[in-house]
């Protein structure tokens, strides 16, 4: 990890998240601040990637964003997030996601915008009391590690004389048809994925 990019902070700098009172002492999440609803256009959720959630009107109790301004105001924050660069002022790589652009099926209420800080070099901070939009540690404390887009898949086979390989192009979905394969169990029809052979 590089560090911590803190969203809510970032939002509030920016004008999107607007607070009734300045947070109390030391790290506040985001629960326990009193956020102006009525002046608020966007707010963010922490974690190795970050969520953001925008205040709609008619979608939200207190939605201050007009339907026909969503887009917009999606794509103002998307382009000025992968905008945000290192306290040096280096780019560093955001990647900003709608999420119907990178789920084939969306699900309950997904966030409006997903954050790659760093393309995932960099986590997203949530609370408040850091002392700006970075920060060297999370919520809990040190974060030295993260989430990666690539996986690992190990498998063994006793029969296989040679040492290992890797194998390019394999997808999250080829693990349970491979297990179910190697233990002798019929694989479903509808099952996406393929069996990975040693």
């Amino acid at each position: 990890m590089d560090g911590g990019i803190c969203i809510n902070e970032w939002l509030r700098r920016e004008g999107y998240l607007v607070l009734k009172e300045e947070p109390g002492e030391g790290l506040v999440p985001l629960e326990k601040v009193d956020i102006e609803w009525d002046k608020t256009r966007a707010w963010g959720a922490g974690g190795y990637y970050g969520r953001l959630f925008l205040t709609v009107q008619g979608r939200e109790p207190r939605g201050t964003i007009a339907p026909g301004d969503y887009e917009r105001v999606r794509d103002e924050l998307r382009e000025k997030l992968a905008g945000i660069t290192d306290p040096e002022g280096n780019d560093i790589g955001t990647v900003v996601y709608k999420p119907q652009d990178v789920y084939s099926e969306i699900k309950g209420i997904p966030p409006d915008l997903i954050v790659y800080f760093g393309n995932l070099c960099w986590r997203s901070v949530g609370s408040f009391g850091h002392g700006g939009i970075y920060a060297s540690e999370n919520d809990t404390g040190p974060d030295d590690a993260n989430h990666a887009q690539e996986g690992l898949f190990i498998m063994y086979d006793p029969k296989r004389k040679q040492g290992g390989r890797r194998i390019q192009g394999l997808h999250l979905m080829d693990v349970a048809p491979t297990v179910l394969n190697l233990m002798a169990i019929p694989i479903p029809e509808d099952m996406e994925g393929k069996v990975v052979t040693g």
